[in-house]
Formats: structure tokens, C-alpha cells, sequence
């Protein structure tokens, strides 16, 4: 059945062994540079698999920018109207700004489950808990990334097909079995931005891309970062304030 991803068969909890740390939860303000979050991600993730630190949740908002994951096509880059970083996670084309939740994970798969269909499972179900908090009915598409919402509101593709926005974007990556990157979740960035690029190598017209205020609903990013937290603990288990 479209819309119905063998993903939903995983399991939706991804706990840590019995007697794990809780991971930490950390919430930066205001923009924080790609390069150094990139940095910060590589320090971290290297620590954690050394067994040295422990796993981390790291809440963040960008300057305009895009990044190109390992997947990315030139032709899919549209303009250039922001800094464009390439990076090793996974994906193609994707936007971060203002208004945008970016979550980095940083998780050791030793420690929970080395299983990297379970884990993205896992950042899926996390991310529509979290949604639906605003009532936001939001899933998971099996031949697509990311999460969508359905918009019976807006133009019909091929054949009378509904309308669907993606409102959140996953891209990871993973060495030695520590997860970094993570997920995206539009708040209220200026959608504009996405126009630059084929976000994710979706080009179909009735594919597109949305947001909380989109969707007229007002929720500021404290909001969403506390369901986020909720959500996450639900799925990840406990975690500690840093």
C-alpha cells in the first residue's frame, strides 16, 4: 500500500543497555556557524566511541546555508543563495536557517542496537511523536526521506495524487558505530530559502515543503524543543540537562 513503509515493522524504542548514562540534552541560542557544529559533532562522536563521553542530543539553530550530503547531484544545487557545505552524512540537497530545529544525535550503537534501519526507524518515530504534539499528522514515506504531512489544500499531482510536504529532514552519518547529523524540523524558517535547491532530489511538483507556522500553527522553538525531549526519551530513554 503506498505510504506504508516496511520500516513501520521495526520497533519504534531504541534504549541504551541496562545501567547506561543518560544521554546528555544540550540547547544552544541563537545561530550557531555549520563549521562549528561540525567540528563540535566530530570532537564528540570521536569521545563517545572511545567510550569517553557520554551520548549527546544537541539542539541547534543555523545562519542560511545548505549542505550536500553524500548523495547529492550538482544539478539538484538550483543558486547558490546562501553558503553551501558539503558533508558526510547522508541525503542530498538540504536547507538550515532561522526558525529551523536542527537536532544532532549523537548515539553509540554499541551501547543500544548496531542496526542502522532500527536507528533511522527510530529518528522517524521520534520526530512524528514530537509532531504530533501540535497535532500535526505527520509520517513516514517508504520511497522518500524525511517526514511528510498530507495537504489536501494545495494542487493534486498525477492521476489526483494528494498533495504532501515534507516538514522535517533526516540525514546521519555513522563511524565506529556513533550516529551524528541527525534531523531538521521546520518551525518557522522563510520557505522561500528552499527554493534554491531540489530539496532531498524530490522534483515532483506536488511534493513539497512546509512548516508549523505553514500549517497555521504558532508554536515558538522552546515549544517543539520540549516535545522533542518528551518524544525522545520515550523512544532513546533518559537524558540530563547540560
Amino acid at each position: 500500500m503506498q505510504g506504508i513503509s516496511t520500516r513501520d515493522s521495526l520497533p519504534t524504542r531504541f534504549p541504551a543497555q541496562a545501567g547506561a548514562e543518560p544521554a546528555e540534552w544540550a540547547v544552544s541560542e541563537g545561530l550557531t556557524p555549520y563549521e562549528t557544529a561540525l567540528a563540535e559533532m566530530e570532537r564528540r562522536a570521536a569521545l563517545i566511541a572511545d567510550g569517553a563521553a557520554r551520548e549527546r542530543v544537541w539542539l541547534v539553530e543555523h545562519p542560511p546555508l545548505y549542505t550536500a550530503g553524500t548523495s547529492a547531484r550538482s544539478g539538484d544545487l538550483l543558486a547558490a543563495r546562501f553558503p553551501v557545505f558539503e558533508t558526510g552524512r547522508g541525503g542530498q540537497y538540504t536547507y538550515h536557517g532561522p526558525g529551523q530545529r536542527v537536532a544532532y544525535v549523537m548515539l553509540d550503537l554499541k551501547r543500544r542496537s548496531p542496526d542502522l534501519r532500527a536507528f533511522v526507524a527510530a529518528l522517524e518515530a521520534w520526530v512524528i511523536a514530537s509532531l504530533a504534539a501540535f497535532n500535526v499528522k505527520a509520517e513516514r514515506r517508504e520511497d522518500r526521506v524525511g517526514v511528510w504531512t498530507m495537504r489536501p489544500d494545495k494542487p493534486t499531482g498525477p492521476g489526483g495524487a494528494v498533495a504532501e510536504d515534507k516538514i522535517a529532514a533526516i540525514g546521519i552519518r555513522v563511524r565506529r558505530w556513533t550516529t551524528f547529523h541527525g534531523v531538521s524540523i521546520n518551525v518557522e524558517p522563510d520557505l522561500t530559502h528552499f527554493n534554491a535547491i531540489v530539496p532531498c532530489g524530490v522534483r515532483e511538483s506536488h511534493y513539497g515543503v512546509t512548516s508549523l507556522a505553514d500549517l497555521g500553527l504558532t508554536a515558538e522553538m522552546h515549544d517543539l524543543d520540549m516535545a522533542l525531549r518528551r518524544a525522545f526519551e520515550e523512544i532513546f530513554g533518559p537524558t540530563i540537562s547540560v
